[in-house]
């Protein structure tokens, strides 16, 4: 009987640590796609220049594209910019701005 104890105990113990495995294995959930979507949409970066954020949106990235353009510039990632670049883009976007369109904070 004793021995019969002791090999349900080992059954259990082992079940419970292969438990948090079988958790790992599962799939990320559906709304981690949605998630991150909405964490790109809604993305917010900071201004040096001015010491306040931006939402970084469609809108901002499309004027951001238009800096690149006017400098003459590839298309780089904003935050693969160096810091002195990225000074630059938001002098020219305060001197650029549409205050009335564009949400800063």
């Amino acid at each position: 009987m004793r021995r019969k104890n002791q090999c349900l105990a080992s059954i259990f113990l082992s079940a419970a640590l292969m438990a948090p495995l079988g958790a790992l294995a599962m799939g990320p959930p559906q709304d981690d796609h949605e998630r991150h979507e909405q964490e790109e949409r809604e993305r917010r970066v900071y201004d040096p220049v001015h010491k306040d954020y931006h939402n970084w949106d469609v809108k901002e990235g499309e004027v951001y594209r238009h800096w690149l353009e006017t400098k003459h510039q590839a298309y780089v990632e904003y935050e693969k910019l160096d810091h002195k670049r990225q000074e630059e883009y938001w002098k020219w976007r305060y001197e650029h701005e549409e205050h009335e369109e564009h949400d800063h904070r």
